[in-house]
């Protein structure tokens, strides 16, 4: 049978035998998630994808959201979705099972999420908004905030939002203007306008709770001086119920070339004076607060734009097996079409989209088992170590995945020819829907620079360095096996050429050149991505060297054969071209300051 959406036997591979996922099952915290657990887990997540999400794709994309007098309708197949979905308690799978979570590993999660997202995943941005803000109740709130608030948010019974950006606040948050004025009874009066907020406004649920960043009357200027607060739609009473309107209004949503199906609203808060609510954590602490949840929600974008690419590869793989055009281009004149798999420059394509899918696939996963590795340790030094590895990897995760998922979806429309640019079939939703994942969550710009201006020097270099120890090691496995020499040497000819390149940006910004070292910031974080994604693959390839030498089941020998052509392919057909990046990087080029704004051209 054909695999769409995700490639189970790629699932299978990653977490069990590149991470070996089942090993976080020896302790206590994750002691119930062995192998058949994890794998009836998958099952679940894939039965519930595929068949009660994916047929909605297309017909929540053509129906979209609608607005009506501060009220938001969206697709009507959500509310059946919906329903499955806090059945099945999947809104909170990584979270304690004491307010309505199901405690599994953040690995098990991401495969979870990978066909979740693959199949509907303007759908899964419900969700995953209601989770975020549940998530920042738990680690900020109080004992009652989190008794009336976090098992419903958690279990879908109210959902959640974040109210953060403004007209004239968007990547500069530190220029909001929604004002919080105490009331003298814990409370305070929240007055102010958002925009941009995914799910603000919907029929989903009884109740939307809103973490809002707002600065308290008095407060400094600039981010030091924003607060949190929790703001419901509906005013929630002490013992739990649901009271009266709390001032809070759609004031209309966007018309958006993309996630259709996911209203992005425009929000007043206060504007008859009625909208109240409570401190979420300390005074001015607001933007730690909204850090703290930062990596969960990077990463989860991240996932979001690979999975749009893991579906589009797949339904560009099974379409090149079926469509007939075209002799084969070493046959005799006059012969009979083939399936368009068998034309080489086909095949170059899928195996670009194959090799990306599965090193995006790798990387993910890999941040979700450092988590876990996090959770089980008893070793602080360790746990330093894993999250030092996680912080670095985080814009990577969102931004480079995103960028190059984008790419791939690009190439999955082509593949299709003329039929892929048409709404028949799924690859041109599935590629308006994946350019979003490049800009929200902190556009890949802002991830770039986060790359090179805080992850560099992160406890000074020790975190880079540690995560480039990791690579070593597999380039130092992967050159004791005869076959994979050559691809070894040439990644740890890339990782050589990274760190000049991360000294020749350091020199630059040690001379207080930091707008010429932040003009090459987008391009360092390609060049760090390809590293990483060369490393995974050369990883897999070891794996799949190991598992050939052991005479594996006549089934599974393609698939590791395949890995090693993946391997192969990237590392001959991207790295080189990586390390000329880097010289290009290294070479410092200024024109992009250096040009004035008229020649940029006529006003």
């Amino acid at each position: 049978m054909a695999q769409v959406v995700a490639d189970r036997r790629d699932v299978d591979f990653v977490l069990h035998e590149q991470l070996n996922v089942e090993q976080l099952s020896r302790h206590a915290q994750f002691e119930e998630f062995n192998k058949k657990t994890v794998d009836m887990v998958v099952s679940e997540a894939r039965n519930l994808a595929i068949k009660e999400l994916l047929p909605y794709l297309k017909e929540a994309d053509e129906e979209g959201c609608s607005f009506d007098n501060g009220k938001v309708t969206v697709p009507k197949a959500f509310h059946r979705a919906y329903k499955l979905f806090c059945e099945g308690e999947w809104i909170a799978m990584c979270d304690n099972p004491d307010w309505g979570g199901q405690g599994m590993p953040a690995t098990v999660a991401l495969a979870a999420n990978n066909y979740f997202n693959g199949a509907n995943y303007p759908f899964m941005l419900h969700n995953i908004l209601s989770h975020g803000a549940g998530k920042l109740v738990e680690c900020f709130g109080t004992d009652k905030q989190k008794e009336l608030f976090l098992e419903k948010m958690y279990t879908g019974v109210w959902g959640g939002s974040m109210l953060l950006t403004e007209p004239e606040a968007g990547s500069d948050v530190g220029a909001l203007t929604t004002k919080a004025v105490p009331n003298g009874d814990g409370t305070y009066s929240i007055t102010g306008n958002k925009i941009f907020i995914s799910s603000g406004e919907n029929d989903l649920v009884e109740n939307i709770i809103h973490p809002v960043l707002a600065r308290i009357e008095g407060a400094p200027a600039g981010t030091a001086g924003i607060s949190l607060f929790l703001v419901p739609k509906f005013r929630v009473h002490d013992d739990g119920s649901q009271g009266d309107f709390n001032d809070v209004i759609c004031t209309g949503i966007e018309e958006k070339m993309g996630i259709h199906g996911s209203p992005t609203c425009s929000m007043a808060l206060g504007g008859k004076g009625q909208c109240k609510g409570t401190l979420l954590g300390q005074e001015n602490r607001g933007m730690s607060a909204m850090f703290v949840m930062m990596n969960e929600a990077r990463l989860h974008v991240g996932m979001q734009g690979f999975s749009c690419a893991s579906t589009s590869y797949l339904n560009a793989l099974n379409y090149a097996k079926e469509r007939v055009q075209g002799a084969a281009i070493t046959a005799p004149k006059g012969s009979p079409g083939v399936p368009i798999i068998q034309h080489p420059d086909i095949r170059r394509i899928l195996l670009t989209m194959k090799s990306h899918s599965e090193g995006m696939r790798s990387i993910l996963y890999y941040v979700g088992f450092m988590e876990d590795m996090i959770h089980i340790s008893d070793n602080e030094e360790d746990k330093a170590r894993y999250q030092g590895i996680i912080d670095v990897l985080i814009p990577v995760a969102k931004g480079y995945i995103t960028d190059r998922a984008f790419d791939m979806c690009s190439h999955g429309v082509h593949v299709f020819g003329g039929y892929g640019f048409t709404r028949e079939y799924p690859q041109e939703q599935l590629l308006r829907d994946c350019k979003i994942t490049q800009i929200y969550e902190g556009t890949n710009g802002i991830q770039a620079m986060d790359l090179l201006g805080r992850k560099l020097g992160l406890n000074k270099g020790k975190a880079f360095t540690d995560l480039l120890a990791e690579v070593q090691k597999t380039i130092d496995r992967a050159k004791d096996i005869p076959g994979l020499k050559l691809l070894a040497d040439m990644v740890d000819a890339t990782v050589v050429k990274l760190m000049e390149t991360v000294k020749s940006l350091g020199a630059v910004m040690g001379a207080n050149n930091i707008s010429a070292a932040f003009a090459q910031a987008h391009p360092f974080l390609d060049v760090t991505g390809d590293t990483i994604m060369g490393w995974m693959l050369l990883w897999r390839a070891v794996i799949a060297t190991q598992k050939l030498a052991d005479k594996p089941k006549k089934k599974d020998i393609s698939f590791y054969e395949g890995q090693l052509k993946s391997a192969q392919f990237f590392i001959h057909s991207v790295l080189p071209v990586t390390r000329g990046k880097m010289e290009v990087i290294m070479t410092g080029d200024t024109a992009a300051l250096d040009i004035s704004e008229e020649a940029f051209g006529a006003k």
